[in-house]
């Protein structure tokens, strides 16, 4: 079996730490990822999967245990590291799309690039290519106030996928949009992770969409637990 592009060990997390109201939310958790899988991640509203998706995602820092992307351990390097491995390695999806209202779709993939170093004529190349991926290459023009839900969190899966990562992680991806309108956007993510060959780790309260993923793995008082 090839090298995890995600690896979790022993991950610990507590909030208010030497307080009486100390929660404790990750108890040694681990978890691999293998290149090209996608996991969803299922467990109940507090059980810790943001948390355990902002520690996989270098955004915040675990109490103890490691985090490898790609075999590299990002555990005990300073923020400018985690920073740039952030940039460079993994995107992020979230339940509300969080685009950047005056800019639009085509300038909201665009941005990351130039973050990145990227030269723009070659970002907006890349943007103009994710939003036709995603079906959306009519709207490259429009603010998000002028699009609708499923169109703005397609443009939010573009911009995740800006910089070519080697890992999505996502959290509740769907979850801001009405049924319908939710396996359509879901499908347009699958497609990407399929395409890119992506690892990809969804946190989802929808057991019929984490049904169609390759693996399913819960959250169990702080450990990850396969199914």
């Amino acid at each position: 079996m090839s090298e995890p592009m995600l690896r979790l060990s022993g991950v610990t997390k507590t909030y208010n730490k030497g307080r009486e109201n100390e929660v404790q939310v990750l108890a040694g958790a681990d978890l691999a990822l293998q290149p090209g899988e996608m996991v969803a991640l299922v467990a109940p509203s507090g059980a810790g999967k943001s948390t355990l998706l902002h520690i996989a995602g270098l955004l915040d820092v675990a109490d103890t245990g490691t985090v490898e992307i790609g075999g590299t351990d990002y555990s005990g390097l300073g923020d400018r590291r985690r920073t740039i491995a952030r940039r460079q390695e993994v995107g992020f999806i979230y339940q509300f799309h969080h685009l950047l209202p005056e800019f639009t779709a085509l300038e909201n993939v665009v941005l990351p690039q130039l973050a990145n170093g990227i030269a723009r004529g070659a970002a907006e190349a890349r943007a103009n290519d994710l939003l036709g991926r995603v079906g959306i290459e009519a709207r490259a023009g429009h603010r998000p106030a002028a699009m609708s839900g499923g169109e703005q969190q397609r443009v939010a899966f573009c911009r995740a996928l800006a910089n070519a990562p080697r890992l999505l992680l996502a959290d509740e991806p769907t979850g801001n949009l009405d049924p319908a309108t939710s396996d359509q956007v879901f499908d347009t993510l699958m497609g990407l992770v399929r395409d890119t060959g992506l690892s990809a780790l969804i946190a989802t309260h929808n057991l019929e969409l984490a049904a169609r993923m390759d693996r399913v793995v819960k959250l169990d008082q702080g450990r990850v637990v396969g199914t």
